[in-house]
């Protein structure tokens, strides 16, 4: 059985928090704590990424958490354009790294282009 919950924030910093937050209440309350530390992470990392590069202005991102059997899957979509690539940083960069930490502790990640906007997800395993 398949299940799914999305959720629109608005750009701005504190949305970050409250993507978090939304992420993991849902996993909760399905039963899916096994990976939640990941999923914290990764959606931290996706929602910044949309509040600081993708999300136009006057606009809000939505996050989407869909679980269907052992796969778990997070989504946050923005109506922004670009299109969102890993970075590998030099030791002396302080930024940069949030699509590398998503792709090491993610089991996959993409990206679907919009028009407008982009979709950039990624996929946990569970046990």
């Amino acid at each position: 059985m398949s299940l799914s919950r999305q959720r629109r924030f608005p750009r701005a910093r504190r949305s970050v928090e409250a993507a978090r937050a939304f992420a993991l209440e849902t996993l909760m309350e399905w039963g899916h704590a096994d990976r939640q530390d990941d999923v914290r992470l990764c959606v931290s990392e996706l929602a910044t990424n949309a509040v600081l590069h993708g999300v136009p202005p006057g606009r809000e991102f939505c996050l989407s958490v869909v679980a269907d059997g052992s796969l778990l899957r997070v989504e946050v979509r923005d109506s922004g354009d670009g299109h969102p690539r890993v970075l590998y940083p030099g030791t002396e960069e302080c930024r940069g790294r949030g699509l590398l930490l998503v792709t090491s502790v993610a089991d996959d990640f993409g990206v679907v282009v919009h028009n407008p906007g982009k979709t950039v997800w990624a996929e946990f395993k569970s046990d």
